[in-house]
């Protein structure tokens, strides 16, 4: 790869490279890039500039981030699904790349550019196809779109054994449980630990948080993430959807699946093997180190992120959590029992939900709630389709819409 060649034999102050050397980098999609996700991912990227390069970048809305990130890395092309907000990408931009719009825009991205890297991004169902696609092109996959595996685990898992594809969580948690996994054999694996800051009504009573709002809901107290993921994080949703999701990813039973409440955010996960012996990974709470380490995965490289400081830490607290105020957390052990549609169905169904709260349409707690009556009454199939799959998200979606809003 060339450099623009705009600084003679000095590092160039547009792209980073030595002008005239070619240098043989990795090259690297970023699906949703201007999430939270997205650009701590270009962050880490550009702190590895003289091993990866940014060859595609892709976006659902924000036609101006994307130009201003497409401006700075230069990729090859960009693509929006949002078809209205191309006007505002074209004029902000200040060189040709290829555009794709659409709502298949990320998968002919991934399909018209060469890469050796995808970073999966996108928050929600929609990151499902442009996963499936980098799976299916035995691409390495850092994979930060937990409900794709938590849609259809089933099918992206063989998938990659068939191709070669690797997959690496990227959340912070599944990144935790990936590298403990480092230090014995899967085997010997007795359960593994997913941690929970707990989110900000930890402490607070069910009476209490039938009246949250949706400002309330949005203030994490440890990490910076986007409204979807914070409010998951707050009805502890999003733990749901990670037992699910690393019942696929680590192909464990639920049972050996383990939540506990960890306010500090510095134990990320811990494994546990049958001497006793407990695994924790440790760090900051910043999500560049997760994705840096799928992108260089088995080398460790110095990281952006800042370093843990042992000696601030006073406590680490781990308890167990309250399922009667989070019943979210029995539907993931549910959903990862069952597995075949009641994947998509919790995924879809809380998108759902969390947008009529949002909305204002629902209390806070019919988050759950009304995610649990879809998955108690939708058309259960185990041997799900990829086809089976989407009209089970389809369903969910209209299914929660219509009870809810009535």
């Amino acid at each position: 790869m060339r450099c623009c060649g705009s600084a003679g034999a000095d590092l160039c102050s547009d792209c980073g490279l030595r002008s005239g050397l070619f240098l043989m980098l990795k090259r690297a999609v970023v699906l949703g890039s201007t999430g939270s996700i997205g650009r701590n991912a270009l962050a880490v990227i550009d702190a590895l500039r003289d091993e990866w390069m940014v060859a595609g970048l892709a976006a659902g809305a924000d036609g101006r981030h994307l130009a201003e990130q497409a401006n700075r890395f230069r990729p090859a092309a960009v693509a929006l699904a949002d078809e209205r907000r191309a006007g505002e990408l074209r004029s902000a931009l200040v060189y040709e790349p290829r555009i794709r719009l659409g709502a298949d825009a990320q998968v002919r991205l991934l399909e018209e550019v060469a890469c050796d890297g995808v970073v999966s991004a996108v928050v929600g169902a929609g990151g499902l196809a442009g996963t499936l696609k980098a799976v299916e092109q035995g691409r390495r996959v850092a994979l930060a779109n937990k409900e794709a595996m938590v849609m259809a685990g089933a099918l992206l898992v063989p998938l990659a054994k068939r191709t070669g594809a690797t997959i690496i969580p990227v959340d912070s948690e599944h990144s935790a449980i990936f590298q403990a996994l480092q230090g014995g054999r899967r085997e010997d694996v007795e359960r593994v630990y997913l941690t929970a800051s707990g989110g900000p009504f930890r402490t607070w009573s069910l009476e209490a948080m039938e009246h949250v709002t949706v400002e309330e809901a949005l203030r994490h107290p440890t990490w910076n993430m986007g409204p979807k993921i914070t409010i998951d994080s707050a009805t502890m949703m999003n733990k749901a959807l990670e037992i699910v999701e690393a019942r696929w990813l680590f192909d464990l039973p639920a049972d050996k699946i383990e939540v506990v409440i960890h306010p500090e955010s510095i134990i990320h996960a811990l494994v546990e093997y049958r001497d006793g012996a407990l695994l924790a990974q440790m760090s900051a709470p910043d999500m560049r180190m997760p994705i840096q380490y799928a992108l260089t995965y088995p080398s460790r490289r110095a990281c952006p992120a800042p370093r843990l400081d042992l000696g601030t830490v006073r406590q680490l607290t781990l308890q167990p959590p309250d399922v009667d105020r989070f019943p979210a957390l029995r539907l993931g052990r549910v959903v990862a029992e069952r597995g075949g549609t009641c994947g998509a169905v919790l995924n879809a169904g809380n998108e759902a939900a969390v947008e009529l709260f949002r909305e204002g349409l629902i209390p806070f707690t019919e988050i759950a709630r009304g995610t649990e009556r879809a998955l108690e009454g939708h058309e259960f199939k185990a041997a799900a389709t990829l086809e089976d799959l989407l009209a089970a998200d389809r369903w969910a979606r209209q299914e929660v819409t219509r009870c809810l809003s009535c």
